[in-house]
């Protein structure tokens, strides 16, 4: 009797300590910050805005995106807030796809503001394991005008697991310098 229950406990000691590991490695992700920015030559600010809020070309700025749907849609040309929910791929992981929702918050400040400020702000709820796993971030994209140019900023916060921290920051690299990339190649050629 004596040995069982020294048994059940030690059972229990490892259950627990095993929960506990669990949890320090793979749902106690902090926030990791990450901040990318360019000069996009003669493009107008205003310009550059408007083609990055509009999600229909994120997947010409982004490669990892491979389907999306637009689930609300409010607002006027100052102030407009959209939720998406789309599908994307891992660029270093390519059979891995995840599905985030994402809400945008597209403003710009009214006329007559001096100066004028443009930014999308959007937080990403991203999960894997068919949606048991979702992990966050925020962005914060920033336009603003450099001599005949736009300067654009964007100051990124997001979870990571601790043991995947190389992972995620790799993956977020490719997309935020594919984006920029993309942008200014668009731009270029406009």
């Amino acid at each position: 009797m004596h040995s069982m229950r020294l048994w059940n406990l030690k059972r229990l000691a490892l259950l627990l300590g095993a929960v506990v590991l669990l949890y320090l490695f793979v749902f106690s992700g902090g926030y990791h910050k990450y901040q990318i920015d360019r000069v996009i030559d003669n493009a107008r600010p205003e310009a550059v805005w408007e083609y990055v809020a509009d999600f229909n070309k994120m997947r010409l700025l982004n490669p990892t995106i491979i389907n999306f749907r637009i689930l609300a849609d409010q607002g006027h040309a100052h102030d407009w807030r959209y939720t998406v929910r789309y599908t994307e791929r891992l660029s270093h992981w390519p059979h891995w796809l995840n599905e985030a929702t994402a809400h945008y918050v597209v403003t710009k400040t009214l006329p007559g503001v001096h100066p004028p400020a443009w930014s999308i702000q959007s937080t990403h709820e991203t999960c894997f394991l068919g949606g048991h796993y979702c992990l966050l971030s925020r962005s914060e994209f920033s336009f603003s005008s450099i001599g005949a140019g736009t300067y654009a900023n964007e100051k990124i916060q997001y979870q990571c697991p601790p043991f995947l921290g190389t992972a995620c920051r790799r993956e977020l690299e490719f997309q935020r310098r594919a984006v920029m990339h993309n942008l200014t190649q668009i731009f270029k050629r406009a």
